[in-house]
């Protein structure tokens, strides 16, 4: 009946947030109408109804009739005509009668059948929600080149760019060796560029070249490849001797066929890798690479363009700014700066647009995609690597990032992309090609020239490799010539021919002389590993959680709504309950409003937390390996931008409760109720925060914490005391926090009543409470004191797991 629930509520949701939280409030009615917190002839009038339509209420009085109508509880006590079985029955108000049994078994029978059907149902005419894409202004994104369906837009002039290497010192005499191969006969001249920008900035920058020079990367045999026998090496060797320089100005494609290490080789540059062993030489303007100061002048344009969805495009450029630019530049430039890159990528008419989840809401695959430049470039980085930055784009699509690509090579920057299978006008917008074989080596590194006449006069010199025909992609072409089974058709090794080429000398003697410092050139450095001070990254951090969490309605606005329909529900199913208290049954089902209002309010914000929280995770770890802040102030803005929230949950849930159900209205137990349900709330918050910083994903995160939300029930003490809990498992009670709320909500409002009971063998409240929950009065400071510490230590398990735990491998 729960799975056939669920799946019908999430089907009418569709949404993950709503229908947790929702999920959550049906098993609250489900729960708190079912006869056990509150027995049925407590139940006031205008909420019976829920209580005949609870399929919880069928199943437990099934049990209850089949376990307390067996023989084990048939005796009759002495003074009495009723059995034990019968006598626990009528108490808790439970029907007695024997078919009850099939009864309730039927009832959950006919729960399943309609809940499926009502699953089908919703799933048949219940659309998904409209996708809301990017608020454009009425002033059209520039596009002055694109001639209509099927035109194509100007990238570049391969004749006229200026930041191209000089195709008139390029020797156009092809030579053949004895090898069979034709090699280039390049000029030092021709494999450097002028290094003219085209494009001037308010900010400058220092143009950076990047060589790198046998470079291996390996990783662990992987255990299933150990299976099928491959042990002649404890490593997979995924690079073999790289060797390759990239400048200022020249826009460098990096292919190759799946599986030949692109990606590899640009994260082993860019130092992405989490982990292997690279080996190797890697110099930035012919200094040793550290890491620590080329994230700095570097950027990384990742394909799956990872943003926060609910801040706006302006404000993503303004957060990266603020945290990567150096801290000496005043917030007029860096805004008169954000301008500049707004305007060079294209995205000042969507400056106000929120960016959205991918494929979800908000900005366009292609729009993300200039995005994620703009983010990098407001670094105002010298060298840029791009995965795949037109990758799921059609056509028009990807010539419009190619002309942003284009227009930030022509800035004077060092750009380098992994591209996959270009099109002929995509392949022409680069000036230079490292394309790569399976197994991680290079096979050509050089220039494309217009046309790609010198990569194509390169290839089609190796005895054997098919002419390319006319109008056919060189790109294409060229993966297909290069391809495994072409090497084995030919008997020959790519690899080998380039390396044995004079392109190959070229680009070694190019190599070495990139490597070694320029006169009077200084090494990078830095006085601080990030660009602004620890408290800076704070406020930047907790502006931006601040934005999301405002415009994350289905969070916040319904975690409020949610909060605010328990509330009214309690109120007036629990309504006045909390001023009797002459008997234990008044007593009992006082507490259990605070039972139940603990137990599902802090869950559902626990686990509707986890999805926001693991969102956001993922932008972390891009934005940490920008270089834009450390761990703990990501950290701590999550964990501070939580509490006014919770405190207004907290107040609402407080204050209309607290008046509906009509306990003592006295200052203290008035604020001892609102501490206890406000830190409550937190420590479950930050609970469900800190569950997910230790799992992989949201989705294994609500696995773990849904095994502990069980046993904080089981030892809260309202279903089993702690006098009645075995001895054994009494050491969980005393760590489990809900134990400790229930402690001080139940003490703070009934601890220091003196009364007698009706049914309470000549006990006073106080006494009950005493004798059976082992609960005193005195001890409310110390189970305050208990109760906020919960919450700090799962804040900070969560701060430190997020700074120890990276769970994305690359």
């Amino acid at each position: 009946m729960a799975s056939s629930l669920f799946r019908f509520i999430a089907s009418a949701a569709r949404n993950m947030i709503v229908a947790n939280t929702f999920g959550t409030f049906a098993l609250l009615v489900l729960f708190a109408l079912s006869g056990f917190v509150l027995a049925r002839d407590k139940i006031r009038g205008w909420w019976i109804w829920g209580y005949w339509i609870s399929p919880l209420m069928y199943g437990q009085n099934a049990l209850m009739v089949n376990e307390f109508l067996g023989h084990q509880w048939s005796r009759v006590p002495p003074g009495s005509n009723e059995s034990i079985g019968l006598q626990v029955l009528k108490s808790r108000s439970f029907f007695h009668e024997s078919y009850w049994y099939w009864l309730g078994v039927g009832a959950l029978v006919i729960f399943v059948v309609l809940l499926n059907v009502f699953f089908t149902l919703a799933l048949t005419f219940l659309k998904p929600f409209e996708k809301n894409r990017a608020v454009i202004s009425e002033k059209p994104e520039s596009n002055d080149q694109a001639n209509g369906v099927g035109g194509s837009i100007q990238l570049t002039d391969h004749e006229n760019s200026s930041s191209h290497v000089n195709r008139s010192e390029i020797q156009d005499d092809i030579q053949r060796s004895a090898s069979s191969s034709k090699s280039f006969s390049l000029s030092d001249s021709t494999l450097r560029t002028n290094g003219k920008k085209k494009k001037g900035m308010v900010l400058p920058f220092e143009p950076h070249s990047l060589t790198f020079e046998d470079i291996y990367y390996s990783v662990d045999m992987p255990q299933g490849m150990k299976e099928q026998g491959i042990t002649e090496d404890d490593r997979l060797v995924l690079l073999k001797g790289i060797s390759g320089a990239f400048r200022p100005g020249v826009l460098t494609a990096l292919m190759g066929v799946s599986g030949a290490g692109k990606t590899t080789l640009m994260d082993v540059l860019a130092g992405r890798k989490t982990g292997g062993y690279i080996e190797g030489n890697i110099t930035v303007s012919g200094f040793p690479k550290k890491q620590e100061t080329f994230a700095r002048v570097s950027g990384y344009c990742e394909q799956n363009d990872i943003h926060s969805p609910h801040v706006t495009v302006y404000e993503s450029l303004l957060y990266s700014a603020w945290l990567r630019l150096s801290n000496d530049i005043d917030a007029e430039t860096r805004k008169m700066f954000i301008e500049e890159v707004m305007e060079l990528v294209e995205l000042d008419s969507l400056r106000h647009a929120l960016v959205g989840l991918p494929g979800v809401n908000g900005l366009s695959t292609e729009q993300r995609k200039r995005l994620t430049i703009a983010v990098e470039l407001v670094a105002n980085p010298s060298i840029i690597f791009m995965d795949e930055p037109t990758s799921g784009l059609d056509a028009r699509a990807a010539a419009i990032v190619m002309r942003t690509v284009r227009n930030t090579v022509d800035t004077g920057r060092t750009v380098v992309c992994t591209i996959h299978q270009p099109s002929i006008d995509i392949f022409e917008a680069f000036d230079e090609l490292f394309l790569m074989k399976r197994g991680g080596q290079e096979i050509y590194v050089g220039p494309l020239g217009h046309h790609s006449k010198y990569l194509i006069r390169y290839f089609e010199g190796i005895q054997g490799v098919s002419k390319i025909k006319d109008g056919y992609n060189p790109a294409t072409w060229m993966l297909e010539v290069t391809a495994s089974a072409q090497e084995l058709s030919l008997g020959v090794d790519f690899a080998d021919i380039y390396k044995n080429s004079d392109l190959y000398r070229r680009n070694k003697a190019l190599i070495e002389d990139l490597s070694k410092p320029a006169p009077g050139a200084k090494e990078l450095y830095f006085p601080t590993q990030y660009s602004q001070s620890f408290l800076t990254q704070c406020t930047a951090c907790l502006w931006k959680q601040h934005w999301s969490y405002w415009r994350n309605p289905p969070y916040t606005a319904v975690r409020f709504l949610f909060t605010t329909v328990i509330a009214l529900m309690f109120g007036t199913l629990f309504w006045d309950l909390g001023s009797k208290t002459k008997k234990i049954q008044d007593l009992s089902n006082a507490m259990g409003s605070m039972y139940a209002a603990v137990l599902f309010i802090g869950i559902q914000n626990s686990s509707s937390v986890q999805p926001v929280v693991s969102v956001e995770r993922t932008v972390f770890y891009r934005e940490r390996a920008a270089g834009m802040y450390s761990a703990m102030p990501y950290a701590i803005a999550q964990v501070l931008v939580e509490i006014p929230y919770i405190f207004v949950q907290a107040s609402v849930y407080g204050i209309i409760v607290y008046s509906m159900i009509g306990f003592e209205w006295t200052a203290a137990k008035f604020f001892w109720y609102l501490f206890f349900m406000l830190f409550t709330l937190l420590y479950f918050t930050y609970y469900g925060m800190m569950a997910v910083a230790v799992t992989p994903n949201h989705h294994i995160a609500a696995i773990v914490s849904s095994a502990f939300y069980g046993l904080w029930n089981v030892f809260s003490g309202f279903i089993i005391p702690r006098p009645s809990i075995p001895v054994w498992w009494r050491w969980y009670y005393w760590i489990c926090p809900v134990s400790w709320t229930l402690y001080g909500l139940f003490v703070s409002q009934f601890g220091d009543i003196n009364e007698l009971l009706e049914d309470g063998n000549n006990e006073t409240v106080k006494q009950y409470l005493r004798n059976n929950y082992d609960y005193r009065h005195d001890y409310l400071g110390l189970v305050a004191a208990v109760i906020m510490s919960f919450a700090v230590l799962f804040g900070t398990i969560f701060a430190v797991a997020i700074k120890m735990f990276n769970f994305q491998r690359r």
